[in-house]
């Protein structure tokens, strides 16, 4: 029987967190339990696959899942979510973990990153609420979705191009930035426009009320 060969121990992952507080204060023990799984299954087998750092390990409950997780105060009850250039599964996989609301479509072009991808769905029993589309955002049939998210996928100009297309008229998108935001926002609003963004599109913030560094979202309706 074949087994995966052992990493060096220079390489090998280090060690994954226990959940800080705040998670234990945010959400439900089944939530909860649910996420720090997938959280092991990014420390371990995501790792090795080559699909996070492990430098990101210790960092993986306040940098990415939590992060991931407030972004679901923006979502509204049963949108259906397009989730672009998902990686591992963030912010994707997160939001199905947190919000069983929520129908999902996870757009990914690297193969190894949709054969984790397709694991989680299967590990997690997501159903048919939570689908995959392997391919480049602007190459992918559009999802016609309530809302399209992203995170650290590419600048907010290029970003508008591959997420407009996916969504329904009156769709939103969601683009989790860092503090940078609003002045990235700035110099993308033209040609947010000249995809049929409202005037309205701002800058909001997620997890304030239990995050210690709440998350900063790009928000940003399609009105044509």
């Amino acid at each position: 029987m074949s087994t995966a060969p052992e990493l060096p121990a220079s390489s090998a992952p280090e060690p994954f967190p226990p959940a800080p507080p705040e998670a234990s204060q945010a959400f439900a023990p089944d939530v909860l339990a649910r996420l720090d799984d997938y959280g092991r299954q990014l420390a371990t087998e995501g790792v090795i696959r080559g699909l996070i750092g492990p430098r990101e390990v210790p960092r993986l409950w306040d940098r990415h899942l939590l992060n991931c997780a407030a972004l679901a105060e923006a979502i509204h009850p049963g949108e259906l979510v397009a989730d672009i250039g998902t990686g591992a599964g963030l912010p994707g996989i997160v939001l199905a973990l947190v919000r069983p609301d929520l129908r999902i479509i996870l757009i990914e072009p690297l193969q190894r990153r949709c054969d984790f991808l397709q694991e989680m769905i299967l590990r997690y029993r997501f159903g048919k609420r939570v689908t995959l589309r392997r391919g480049k955002a602007h190459m992918v049939a559009a999802c016609n979705a309530d809302v399209v998210t992203s995170r650290a996928v590419t600048a907010l100009d290029n970003l508008a191009g591959w997420s407009f297309p996916h969504l329904r008229i009156g769709g939103r998108l969601l683009a989790l930035k860092g503090q940078r935001a609003a002045e990235e926002l700035a110099v993308a609003l033209p040609l947010l426009a000249n995809w049929g963004a409202d005037a309205d599109a701002t800058v909001i913030t997620c997890g304030a009320t239990w995050l210690a560094e709440p998350i900063q979202v790009v928000s940003a309706t399609r009105r044509r």
